[in-house]
């Protein structure tokens, strides 16, 4: 087990410094002091010359803040700063010395700065159908109502109104890369709509390019447009991947074209054809495995010797009868998970939900074990574990680690600033502990993705919020109207 986390830094100072304000900046540099939300609607901070000032500066300080980098090399600091230069993260140390209006400084006094969520499993398309499935089982509810009866009742614009409001949703809540799973590509005209949401939101994101239902479904071949036409470059926030259902010739497809795979694994059933793949030489380095119930000893063992990775997702597997989450049994088997919130239909997506679910179910079980008088049990996960499988667990299953999960200089500055100084959760101890289990959405203040700002003082930039809740609206309604599917509000 690692040693228990310390909140002090060796090279930071001390905690008495937490609760003083950001250390003064040279002459010349501006500083923006970070206020409470306002009563002002979402999308309305357009004509905010403070945030003009931060969009418009090449480099960016974030001043005076508790900084959990997540890179053990570099350590985390109780007070601290993160400058970023050209998009990308270019310096993290106390007292950064700054001069010259060419840097924006942001007072980041009694904040916390995390590298941003990835959520890696994500069907964003349901993004108007959240809560839609009233205390909703895998098994009957979901498969029948959402996969048979709802979903293929979906035209292009719905698909970009689910993927728009599901993105910015995830934005709003500190999550700032997704693996995106959505089985709409009914048309290619539905794929193009969904990339088309991703793009106008700027989340990162791999497109895990899915199935869709009837005749005009070009899946999985038109994975080979959809790569030529909107992912001819890696330097973009948009990446992609192609969905399997343990088909061989979808594996096949993907090591032609060099792109991961995606694969759900729920159900004994799956062991067969997982090992069969395996034979055939078909897994890859970098594939991922999501949920992983039901899982014989040869198909971990063959996912961690490939070197596939895990996504977890505790809320919706207890919730909606998948399984037991895989969490330990994926420690076990020497593999750290990344976290995932599936869909929204039932369960809310946000990661504080996510990481207190996991934090909470692991310990449960290993404590009750020991009550038992089970001998030689794991280590309890730590908050600061699970804050690792939430950032740097999920930009390794994401393939995007070399660019984002840790606050490294380097790295793309996708970067989220928490408040700590509400009466939730003041006096601030410990900031994994905080982060983990006593904070929310509402803690989300400032939200940058590649160096940019989506969200700033609790709203998101230059978003039209009435607009997207009128799409998600009409969407919802035609949706619903074409699957003669009943809306029960109060249900």
């Amino acid at each position: 087990m690692r040693e228990a986390y310390n909140m002090q830094s060796t090279s930071g100072p001390s905690r008495r410094n937490l609760l003083k304000s950001g250390a003064a900046v040279a002459a010349g540099a501006g500083v923006i002091t970070m206020l409470p939300r306002g009563a002002t609607a979402q999308g309305a901070n357009t004509n905010d010359p403070e945030l003009a000032r931060v969009q418009g500066a090449r480099r960016i300080l974030l001043k005076g803040a508790v900084v959990l980098t997540l890179d053990s090399r570099i350590g985390d600091f109780a007070q601290a700063d993160v400058l970023i230069e050209d998009r990308k993260i270019s310096a993290v140390a106390p007292n950064i010395a700054t001069s010259g209006d060419a840097v924006a400084v942001i007072d980041a006094a009694n904040r916390i700065v995390i590298p941003g969520f990835v959520d890696t499993h994500s069907h964003s398309y349901q993004g108007i159908l959240r809560n839609i499935l009233v205390n909703g089982l895998l098994n009957p509810d979901y498969n029948r109502d959402i996969q048979n009866v709802l979903t293929p009742a979906y035209q292009p614009a719905d698909a970009y109104a689910g993927m728009l409001i599901s993105a910015l949703g995830f934005i709003d809540m500190g999550t700032t890369a997704i693996v995106d799973i959505s089985q709409v590509s009914h048309t290619p005209e539905h794929s193009d709509a969904l990339i088309r949401a991703l793009q106008e939101t700027g989340i990162r994101a791999v497109f895990a390019y899915h199935r869709g239902a009837g005749p005009a479904a070009q899946y999985p071949q038109d994975i080979k447009r959809l790569q030529r036409t909107y992912f001819s470059s890696q330097d973009q926030p948009l990446t992609l991947a192609l969905t399997a259902n343990l088909n061989a010739p979808v594996f096949a497809l993907a090591r032609e074209i060099g792109v991961p795979i995606v694969q759900h694994l729920v159900g004994s059933n799956v062991n067969a054809p997982l090992l069969e793949l395996g034979r055939a030489g078909l897994l890859r380095a970098g594939d991922e495995y999501i949920h992983c119930l039901g899982l014989e000893e040869a198909a971990w063992r063959l996912i961690k010797d490939s070197g596939g990775r895990i996504s977890i997702c505790a809320p919706i597997d207890m919730a909606m009868g998948h399984g037991m989450p895989a969490v330990q049994e994926a420690l076990d088997h020497g593999l750290r998970p990344s976290l995932s919130s599936d869909h929204g239909v039932t369960i809310a997506q946000d990661f504080f939900t996510v990481m207190r679910s996991t934090f909470t179910l692991q310990r449960l079980l290993v404590l009750q074990r020991a009550r038992k008088g089970e001998q030689n049990l794991p280590p309890l996960l730590s908050c600061r574990d699970v804050l690792e499988f939430a950032t740097i667990e999920g930009a390794r299953c994401a393939n995007l680690d070399g660019k984002i999960g840790t606050l490294t200089p380097g790295k793309e500055a996708d970067i989220v600033v928490l408040r700590a100084d509400r009466l939730d959760l003041w006096p601030l101890n410990n900031a994994p502990m905080a982060v983990v289990n006593m904070m929310n959405p509402g803690h989300v203040e400032t939200v940058l993705i590649g160096g940019k700002v989506k969200k700033w003082r609790g709203s998101l930039v230059g978003v039209d919020v009435p607009r997207v809740l009128r799409l998600a609206e009409e969407a919802r309604d035609g949706v619903l109207r074409r699957a003669n599917y009943p809306k029960n509000m109060l249900g």
